[in-house]
């Protein structure tokens, strides 16, 4: 029989996993988390159960989720590298779902994204479609949530948006800016998680935040209250990307993708259903306009290097 107090969640030493660890610590539950990236230093550390996301190894991973009542998944790669890629994570998030049903887990809260598509021409929309179809023909009582853009305290886009306009007098604006974005607060999907990890009904959620912004009003919003003075250049967005491209070895990080810029540029940051989240973009910005954008939050630093150091025994 499952422990009902037991849950498991993928990367809680990550952004929106601990958010979702946090909540169910609270609520009295047991948590066990699956993760390449096992941190002493984090918040975390010692109230949560660590095991290893071992894909390499079916019956490890099985043992890592027998117990638990719920897995909260919220594993994905934000772009291709070092031998990672989309087809790849597709395939393991499958392997996750298949050891969870194996292991007698009884629901599945899965993190996906807005307006995935199997038709897609973005590999990271249709493989984010693609992993939402393998959940839904598993057999596992699921949840589905589709946030759109995150933000909190540690989300890499805002922060680092806010590290540019803080630095350069010029910001290179993709095409006309007029494209939409609808942010949700991170604490926010995390309180959907939760919640959705309650019921037993087969549940798709839309979940954007409660303000919509052009991304040159955005942006304009930040400069502002960062305190910075930026003229903002409309440029053809192939001449934006190649010099996102050309800042990536001075931060030594991925900066922009071309699936993200035409992601953004196609609206797909906007949600089609009704607002789900209630914490406002514009609070948040205010209340940490003084630290925001003051260092660079690396994707490679986060994922791929700790990643790195981990399989070399670091």
């Amino acid at each position: 029989m499952n422990d009902p107090h037991l849950d498991v969640v993928t990367g809680a030493f990550g952004f929106t996993g601990r958010h979702i660890a946090e909540r169910l610590l609270g609520a009295g539950h047991r948590v066990r988390t699956l993760t390449n990236h096992p941190r002493q230093d984090h918040p975390l550390a010692g109230h949560v159960e660590v095991a290893s996301l071992n894909f390499a190894h079916l019956p490890a991973l099985i043992a890592s989720l027998e117990g638990a009542t719920t897995l909260y998944n919220t594993y994905w790669i934000r772009f291709p590298h070092g031998g990672m890629s989309y087809e790849r994570a597709i395939g393991q998030s499958r392997q996750l779902f298949q050891a969870a049903r194996e292991a007698g887990v009884e629901r599945i809260v899965h993190v996906s994204v807005s307006n995935p598509s199997p038709s897609s021409p973005l590999p990271y929309f249709r493989g984010k479609a693609q992993v939402e179809k393998a959940l839904a023909d598993l057999g596992v009582s699921y949840a589905i949530l589709r946030p759109t853009v995150l933000f909190g305290a540690g989300a890499i886009l805002l922060n680092n948006l806010a590290w540019l306009l803080r630095r350069s007098p010029v910001f290179l604006m993709p095409g006309d800016g007029a494209y939409r974005l609808q942010p949700i607060a991170v604490e926010d999907v995390a309180d959907l998680a939760v919640r959705a990890g309650e019921g037993r009904e087969n549940i798709i959620l839309e979940a954007g935040g409660p303000e919509t912004f052009s991304f040159e009003e955005l942006l304009r919003i930040i400069a502002s209250l960062v305190g910075t003075a930026v003229a903002f250049v409309h440029v053809p967005p192939g001449l934006a990307l190649l010099a996102s491209r050309a800042l990536g070895p001075l931060v030594r990080d991925v900066v922009l993708t071309p699936e993200e810029m035409e992601g953004l540029r196609a609206g797909l940051l906007v949600s089609s259903g009704r607002p789900a989240g209630e914490r406002l973009l514009t609070d948040w910005l205010a209340q940490h306009r003084t630290e925001l954008g003051r260092t660079w939050f690396s994707e490679l630093a986060r994922h791929y290097q700790a990643r790195k150091k981990l399989s070399a025994g670091g």
